[in-house]
């Protein structure tokens, strides 16, 4: 993840062999060279290094601060003899000696700043090195917790179906059986409840896996679906486990009282954000609950657990009849979530 945010310069100084790198020092140092020797006619007196200094910047970046080192002395040593007056001499005058020493000074310069960038982008890149892998390492292990969360859930769930079993009362195991059916749906939906770097689930993708999720649970493989939601939506983690029960929880009263007959069975999720708000809607094509139904009204307890989970979120959980029903949470929408208009056809 980290690693193709990394600067170019973090490749530096290059891993080649060593002959290559004292090959192509001793070739920047020649071009330096036959470069002063071009320009020397067009130079005014006094620029016998001039050439020099960025062959010196250019092999200490390229192959590190040795070989910019070697780079240097040579350059110097060949400008002493070719450009500083008297020339083809190794004059010790205190002309000389003074050019000499602010050459000295500035390539040292050159060469250590080098060196120390080079150092520090390398501490850099191995601390990039270490953070990637400790992300990684605590994905793996969140992974793996969540898929533990996920079998511990299912073995309840199978457990409470074999209580169920050992009961005489009619009324007691349909209750066994209901909650074994919502502890399995959260077993089943649990990896994907959180994220281990906390940013929030995708909303859209969230909703799609879900409705998939509970229409095979419940056996339906002749129900449409469709999620029409804002590509750009997301949840928070708090607000991913009760979004995901009670669209869950709405999604199956659709299938077992809305759709048990119907030729053509549909289910919707449709998202709006309006005004700081998120509106899920869960809809079937039924059409079997009356105009004036009141889900606070009912005595379901699916219907209740999803009031109550709405109004832990700070919104709301609504279900109104007529030709298609219509189970809609209301609740704020999630910090850093964008507002991506009208819900996507």
């Amino acid at each position: 993840m980290l690693q193709g945010s990394f600067l170019p310069l973090d490749r530096f100084p290059l891993a080649v062999r060593p002959f290559v790198a004292w090959a192509a020092t001793f070739v920047a140092v020649a071009i330096a060279l036959w470069i002063r020797h071009a320009a020397d006619g067009a130079l005014p007196p006094g620029f016998p290094f001039l050439s020099f200094f960025p062959a010196v910047i250019l092999v200490s970046m390229l192959f590190g601060a040795r070989y910019g080192a070697v780079t240097a002395a040579a350059g110097g040593v060949l400008a002493w003899y070719f450009f500083i007056p008297p020339r083809h001499t190794f004059n010790l005058d205190v002309g000389s000696l003074t050019a000499m020493g602010f050459y000295t000074l500035v390539v040292v310069t050159d060469v250590l700043i080098i060196h120390w960038l080079q150092r520090a982008n390398g501490h850099l890149a191995a601390e990039r090195e270490r953070s990637t892998a400790l992300a990684r390492t605590s994905a793996l292990l969140f992974d793996e917790l969540q898929h533990r969360v996920s079998n511990n859930l299912q073995a309840v769930a199978g457990l409470l179906v074999l209580q169920r079993r050992r009961l005489a009362d009619p009324q007691a195991a349909a209750a066994l059986a209901e909650a074994s059916q919502r502890v399995a749906l959260i077993g089943r939906i649990s990896r994907r409840l959180y994220d281990a770097d906390e940013n929030g689930k995708g909303l859209a993708a969230f909703l799609t896996a879900l409705l998939d999720d509970v229409v095979e649970a419940n056996g339906r493989s002749d129900i449409a679906r469709r999620v029409d939601c804002p590509p750009d939506l997301r949840l928070s983690t708090e607000q991913a486990l009760p979004v995901a029960l009670v669209v869950a929880e709405s999604i199956a009263n659709a299938i077992e009282h809305g759709l048990p007959d119907h030729l053509a069975p549909t289910i919707a999720i449709e998202v709006l954000a309006v005004d700081g708000q998120l509106r899920i809607s869960v809809i079937d094509n039924g059409g079997t609950l009356p105009a004036d139904f009141s889900a606070e009204a009912t005595n379901s307890l699916g219907l209740s657990i999803a009031t109550m989970l709405a109004h832990q979120t700070g919104g709301s959980y609504t279900v109104t009849g007529g030709p298609e029903t219509r189970a809609c949470l209301v609740l704020p929408q999630a910090q850093g979530a964008q507002d991506g208009g009208k819900h996507a056809g």
